[in-house]
């Protein structure tokens, strides 16, 4: 059965006052950006690097930076993310099975105003070398949990960076 994606339209009072410069432009709600709109987004507003960011297993938040160097470049990077090693970033990966890759959500794409060149940053989730989400990976176990939680409860579950105070 083929899903169905619902597009929320944003009126225009939601996307003036909405922060992220790429709500503005693209005047559309961030579940709904879409691989080429970051695309566009880049070439008409003289983005010249991204950064994919990544959580590890010590918590500390990583980076992966692209100099852009072409539009090819920039739709590779955006379709396929990057190879990372799991045994640098997650303590119980064995170096033989570390082969892992973050993938960029294009949901969470926002301007970077720290830059000192027109940078994009995306976060990322992390998926194996069969393109499986990564199981261990502390999003996707959350994930699961929320998926379990809906399922058993029909609720939905929302919360904030602090969950394991709130979960018991």
């Amino acid at each position: 059965m083929p899903s169905v994606r619902i597009v929320t339209a944003m009126n225009d009072s939601e996307v003036l006052m909405n922060p992220n410069d790429l709500v503005q432009f693209l005047k559309k709600n961030p579940a709904d950006f879409t691989k080429d709109d970051i695309i566009r987004f880049c070439e008409e507003n003289g983005i010249e690097m991204v950064n994919f960011r990544y959580v590890a297993g010590d918590g500390k938040l990583k980076t992966l930076n692209f100099v852009i160097s072409s539009k090819e470049y920039l739709d590779t990077i955006l379709s396929d993310g990057e190879r990372v090693d799991g045994s640098n970033i997650f303590p119980f990966i064995e170096a033989g099975s570390s082969d892992l890759y973050v993938v960029p959500r294009y949901s969470t794409a926002f301007v970077d105003p720290f830059a000192e060149v027109p940078t994009l940053d995306i976060l990322c989730s992390y998926y194996d070398n069969e393109g499986k989400p990564l199981a261990s990976s502390p999003e996707y176990i959350l994930r699961c949990a929320r998926d379990a939680f809906k399922k058993n409860t029909g609720m939905d579950f929302k919360c904030l960076g602090e969950l394991e105070y709130y979960v018991i």
